[in-house]
């Protein structure tokens, strides 16, 4: 795409439609922080977003599947169903797919009223592009309705972006209702709009950039890990836009800001940035993280510190 087509995607005053991705806090004693979880979910439903549990912020790859099952009922009974949910499967590097455990997956997360996220893993992304489609359409026969997820390798190792012909496929199956893109990348991102408003405009391409989170001035949306630092202050971005406030730039700068220092490498470090901001706001007692998940140097706080006290003077 060249300039031209860029400036035409953007959607002045078009309402954001936001999802953000839960952290899943820990106490000092390495425990599931489950008060402070229902707390923030309950949070992110005040501030107009809709809650993304048991997602990479959510350490879905790390906790158990009992700890996945209380997620979701503590989606369900804070937001009546209104909520969306990893449909994850851990597999390991040259597994085949394994639909049976995806629908197991899948049909969990309706069941208590969600839309399934199909989540990436080994098997799955060890298909080729028209594996890959058929994949999902086998998934989409099983539920009403699910969402896509493109996942690059600096979230997972096993992430992979499939082609954009993959994703004209993926947009043709009708219970898929749009596709959360984490590749990192405008280029392929606007390639993915362009493509969306040609096919099928119903279709919602959730950005999952959290280095470029005015996407949504183009015609995306979001399923963010980022928002989970501040939902309210998300929403009161997005409220700047559809109402045409040009203050919407100067708070996405603020929150853009967030999301380089957050989402610096290593990128899964992002999720202990977010623990260290909800110890600052006084949303968990601790910025505990599970065994396995990378931590930031203590150094962070400052900064997070800082920029927690600019959120303040957010309209």
């Amino acid at each position: 795409m060249d300039q031209a087509d860029v400036m035409a995607l953007l959607r002045p005053r078009r309402p954001i439609r936001g999802m953000s991705a839960v952290l899943l806090p820990y106490t000092a004693a390495g425990e599931i922080d489950w008060a402070a979880a229902e707390a923030h979910i309950e949070r992110t439903c005040a501030a107009g977003l809709v809650p993304a549990v048991n997602m990479d912020t959510g350490y879905v790859q790390l906790i158990s599947v009992s700890d996945q099952l209380r997620m979701l009922d503590l989606a369900s009974s804070v937001t009546g169903g209104n909520f969306v949910a990893g449909a994850y499967v851990p597999d390991a590097s040259g597994d085949p797919v394994d639909l049976p455990a995806y629908l197991v997956a899948a049909e969990r997360i309706v069941e208590r009223g969600g839309t399934p996220v199909v989540f990436p893993s080994h098997g799955l992304n060890s298909l080729d592009d028209d594996g890959w489609v058929l994949a999902l359409a086998s998934i989409g026969e099983q539920v009403d309705r699910f969402i896509g997820f493109e996942l690059g390798p600096m979230f997972v190792p096993y992430g992979r972006i499939p082609s954009l012909e993959a994703y004209r496929g993926m947009m043709e199956i009708p219970s898929c209702v749009g596709a959360k893109h984490s590749s990192l990348s405008r280029q392929l991102e606007w390639d993915r709009l362009a493509l969306r408003d040609a096919v099928r405009p119903d279709f919602t391409v959730f950005t999952g950039n959290d280095l470029a989170i005015d996407m949504v001035m183009y015609g995306s949306d979001y399923l963010l890990g980022l928002s989970t630092f501040a939902p309210e202050a998300f929403a009161a971005r997005d409220r700047l836009w559809a109402a045409g406030d040009p203050r919407f730039h100067e708070v996405n700068d603020l929150l853009q800001y967030l999301g380089h220092f957050a989402f610096r490498a290593p990128v899964p470090g992002y999720r202990h940035d977010a623990a260290i901001m909800f110890r600052l706001r006084g949303w968990a007692a601790s910025d505990a993280t599970p065994v396995g998940a990378p931590r930031r140097p203590e150094s962070d706080g400052a900064v997070l510190a800082d920029i927690l006290e600019r959120l303040e003077d957010i309209p």
